[in-house]
Parts: C-alpha cells; sequence; structure tokens
C-alpha cells in the first residue's frame, strides 16, 4: 500500500520541493563576500532550518530519485540559475505533499507496527525511489510494455532497465525479476511470452533451478510432456532439494 501511495506523488522529489525556496542553492560564500539572501517559501521545512541543512536535506532527496534540482525548481534558462522560491512546476507541489505524508505515515507507524518510535525504521524518499523518480515495480513495466509488443517489446523494455539500473537498488535483476514477470504473464494466459522470459532469465541465471521447474510446469500445461519432463529433471539435477519440482516431476511421469 505504502508504494502505491509513494508511487504518484513521490515521483515529485520529495522534499526537493518543501526546501523549496533557496534564493540560491550555493554554499555559503567565503568570508569577505555577501552572503546569499535568506531562504523564502519554506512551508514544510522549519523556517528558521540552517541553511547548510536545508541544502543536506535537498541533496538527500535528489539523490534519493535520481535527478537534478530542475526536475522540481523552474530553471532561468539554459543552465541558469534555479528559482528555488517559485511554486511553478507541479512536481515541486506533489513533492510537498510526499513529504507530508511521509511524516504522517512516519508518526503513525510505531503504533501500527507494535513498537516504540526509536525501534521503527522510518520511511524516506529512498524507501520506495531507490534512484528513480517514479518508483514502479520492474514487472509492472515490462508487463505495460509487451501489452502492445508482446514478450520481444517486454524483454527489450527489461534489457534496457538493467543497463542502466543493473547494480543499484532501483529494480530488481535478481533470479526472481524474471521469474515474476513470467509468473504474471502465465497468469495472463501468455504462455509463450512466458518461456520467453524464462528462457532470457537462464541466459542470466544457467543454473537457476526454479525456472526450469516453472518452465516444466508451463510447457506440461500445454501439453509438451516430454519437454516438460526435461526441464523438471534439469531442475532437481540442478537442486535435489527443490521438492516442489520433485512432485511435480513425478506427477507428470504418472
Amino acid at each position: 500500500m505504502m508504494r502505491m501511495m509513494l508511487r504518484s506523488g513521490c515521483a515529485a522529489l520529495g522534499l526537493v520541493v518543501l526546501a523549496g525556496s533557496l534564493a540560491a542553492a550555493q554554499t555559503p560564500a567565503p568570508g569577505g563576500q555577501t552572503p546569499p539572501p535568506p531562504m523564502t517559501n519554506l512551508q514544510i521545512l522549519p523556517k528558521d532550518m540552517p541553511r547548510a541543512q536545508v541544502l543536506q536535506t535537498m541533496q538527500a532527496i535528489a539523490g534519493s530519485l535520481g535527478v537534478a534540482c530542475n526536475y522540481c525548481h523552474v530553471q532561468e534558462g539554459r543552465g541558469g540559475r534555479n528559482d528555488f522560491a517559485s511554486d511553478e512546476k507541479p512536481t515541486k507541489k506533489a513533492a510537498r505533499g510526499m513529504m507530508v505524508l511521509a511524516r504522517d505515515i512516519n508518526d503513525k507507524l510505531p503504533a501500527a507496527v507494535g513498537k516504540s518510535a526509536d525501534a521503527t525504521t522510518r520511511v524516506g524518499c529512498a524507501t520506495c525511489h531507490r534512484g528513480v523518480p517514479i518508483p514502479k515495480q520492474i514487472t509492472d513495466i515490462v508487463t505495460d510494455a509487451a501489452a502492445t509488443g508482446g514478450a520481444t517489446a517486454g524483454l527489450a523494455k527489461f534489457k534496457d532497465l538493467r543497463g542502466q539500473f543493473y547494480g543499484g537498488q532501483s529494480y530488481d535483476f535478481s533470479e526472481n525479476g524474471l521469474l515474476q514477470i513470467a509468473q504474471r504473464a502465465n497468469a495472463a494466459n501468455k504462455a509463450d511470452d512466458a518461456l520467453a522470459y524464462l528462457q532470457a532469465n537462464l541466459d542470466y541465471y544457467p543454473k537457476s533451478s526454479r525456472t526450469y521447474a516453472m518452465i516444466g510446469q508451463i510447457k506440461n500445461a500445454k501439453g509438451d510432456k516430454p519437454g516438460a519432463i526435461a526441464a523438471l529433471e534439469k531442475a532437481v539435477e540442478l537442486d535435489p532439494n527443490n521438492a516442489q519440482a520433485k512432485t511435480q516431476l513425478e506427477n507428470v511421469k504418472k
């Protein structure tokens, strides 16, 4: 539920919005120079929050969403200064709302989980965003891509995201990622698409017993008994403790 709540609004860069009004997002001027003007239009962050702390907060938010300041703030000309006080951009307005939402969740979370505030993990932008402005599960993204172009389009989207984000926390590129995508496709009666995803998963994880087991299950449902037996035998060979694959193999052979 939390992911769904944050998906629509958190995409707006969370608190970047609140800190909204820095007259100039630069570090304090060195001695002898005129200091930057005070911050204005702070609506969620305390109005007396030190400039350095506001900057640190905003930078953390930008990092959590993988964006720059102008995602929420109006930029004066190409490569120019950001007008931090302006509320023109919808992303900034949404970010304020998401900061309030996160604050409310953190206030209510201890009671909801029956723990003290100190023992409860706090929710922040990175909790859902993990380096992308719009937090969305890779299963949903690939399924959406496949809706018009089939598994070919779905796998192209998966590989594109993997090329950009592999090694980070934005999406699940583990063995489980394509397994879930294949399960979604199979549940939608798109067995061939599911098999395409599973074959791709073997390219990344050739010793995935679970992948072979699912291939066997789908092939059996399609009436390909020899193919199902071969896949299930491979699943058991790779993982002799895969009880589900063993049971499925016994049932298919009967």
